[in-house]
């Protein structure tokens, strides 16, 4: 198993657990100040963060389902699998206080890579 470390994101706004050889994406080409991006030295996989605006029209889990398709249609995935929608414990976060709820989606999206066919 990879070493892991914690990665501030957002100014240290909160923390993501990532293998120790993560890169900061950031530090190789601008990144939208909404988005955190890391990929990994070895592998062909990256993990995106993204703060998402508020929609009134859907809540809860709908809203999670939501924004991971919309953000698929942007970026004409080829496929959007959703795997697990669950809730998380505000008690537990730092969040408690600054919203009502929020939610972990876990899925897949085939996306081509910048001037790549899928």
């Amino acid at each position: 198993m990879e070493p892991t470390r914690d990665y501030p994101l957002f100014g240290g706004a909160f923390s993501a657990t990532l293998p120790t050889g993560a890169i900061d994406v950031s530090d190789l080409r601008p990144v939208p100040d909404n988005q955190e991006v890391f990929c990994h030295r070895m592998t062909d996989q990256s993990l995106i963060v993204e703060l998402l605006e508020l929609q009134d029209h859907v809540q809860g889990e709908a809203a999670a389902r939501y924004h991971f398709e919309d953000v698929g249609g942007v970026q004409d995935a080829r496929t959007v699998q959703v795997e697990a929608v669950q809730p998380l414990l505000l008690e537990n976060l730092a969040l408690r206080g600054y919203c009502e709820d929020a939610w972990v989606l876990s899925g897949k999206q085939q996306v081509a890579k910048e001037h790549q066919q899928l």
